[in-house]
């Protein structure tokens, strides 16, 4: 027979509050003498491309969030984790996120770490993670930025990585329930604009991030040597 039990906990919901706090926008034109010569998808291309880059921007605002929040750390601003193929290894620095992250109790499945293509480079050199059992390389086309599977972490690459002072880089890495995000386009309006005879578009792209469980990131500070970034 179960005893009684406590009363239940109240849970605050001031603390799950996400705000959609952040706002950009596109606007373009196309003269109608461009319309008339050009491809007529030239204003599709282009809204492809604003989207394309507004969710370049949101990926940034929320990768400096998590970085920023993160509970766990492998070195920091002025002892970073040097990697040049000589002196810090990364396979190495992906066991010690992966202990910070395990000491945590943090879920094992849907681990990821997300690293910047230099450190792509060095990764895919190293002999002990090309013969490693454990390593699943590249076959056939990458999706999503997935580089590989190590460890148990999917790593991928992006070039919004979190560099502070042009070579602090923060390589993010946990479970994608450590932050929660939300994003809309209120409003997307094409018109002619005064003063031009052209057909122009406009959007607005309204977001927000929070990470509501800063024990399931970890954050490691890298940086290359001289001339490695090139």
């Amino acid at each position: 027979r179960v005893a009684g039990i406590g009363d239940p906990e109240e849970l605050d919901d001031a603390s799950t509050t996400l705000e959609i706090d952040q706002a950009k926008y596109f606007n373009f034109r196309i003269e109608d003498i461009d319309a008339a010569q050009m491809n007529v998808a030239l204003m599709e291309s282009a809204t492809r491309d604003a989207a394309y880059r507004l969710a370049e921007i949101a990926d940034e605002y929320i990768a400096g969030i998590m970085a920023a929040q993160a509970s766990n750390a492998v070195g920091e601003d002025g002892d970073d984790k040097i990697f040049d193929g000589s002196t810090d290894v990364v396979s190495e620095a992906l066991l010690e996120i992966k202990q910070k992250l395990d000491e945590a109790n943090v879920p094992a499945q849907g681990r990821w770490v997300i690293i910047p293509p230099w450190v792509t480079r060095w990764l895919l050199q190293e002999q002990a993670t090309i013969t490693n059992p454990a390593w699943s390389g590249v076959e056939g086309v990458m999706l999503n930025a997935e580089i590989a599977k190590l460890f148990g972490f999917s790593i991928l690459q992006s070039n919004n990585v979190p560099n502070t002072d042009g070579d602090h880089y923060k390589v993010i890495a946990g479970v994608s329930r450590a932050t929660t995000f939300a994003d809309s386009v209120n409003e997307t309006e094409a018109y002619r604009p005064e003063k031009f005879f052209a057909d122009a578009l406009r959007g607005l792209h309204c977001y927000g991030a929070k990470v509501v469980d800063p024990d399931c990131l970890c954050v490691l500070t890298c940086a290359p040597s001289s001339g490695d970034e090139s």
